[in-house]
């Protein structure tokens, strides 16, 4: 399985993404952190993945080559765990997090890929 969050700091924010991350995992609210349009964004995802067959309300599975993902969500985040999926998927699913600037942050690690590290 391969983790990836997504999560988005609120103007002039900017807390250690390691210490977020293992918050949220923990499903607690992290002061600092917008609240995030979760129905619409999984309405997205559902749209641009909608060539897969999705197998339950947070879940995609990939008929025509590899991978599968699940979505969890919390009201400040996005967690996506990937079984088996391509990094052009995990690219895309990063793609459409960041039409709603959440950049992604990758536990294995561990960075965040965002305005600030460029």
């Amino acid at each position: 399985m391969y983790e990836l969050v997504f999560w988005k700091y609120e103007d002039e924010v900017y807390l250690n993404h390691q210490l977020v991350y293992e918050a949220l995992l923990e499903e607690q609210t992290v002061e600092g952190l917008e609240e995030l349009p979760v129905q619409v964004i999984l309405n997205r995802l559902a749209t641009v993945f909608s060539g897969w067959e999705k197998v339950d309300e947070n879940s995609w599975k990939n008929t025509k080559g590899k991978g599968a993902f699940q979505v969890k969500t919390t009201p400040q985040s996005i967690q996506i765990d990937c079984y088996g999926t391509e990094g052009k998927t995990m690219n895309l699913l990063a793609d459409t997090l960041e039409e709603f600037k959440c950049p992604l942050y990758d536990p294995q690690v561990p960075q965040r890929y965002d305005e600030m590290n460029d």
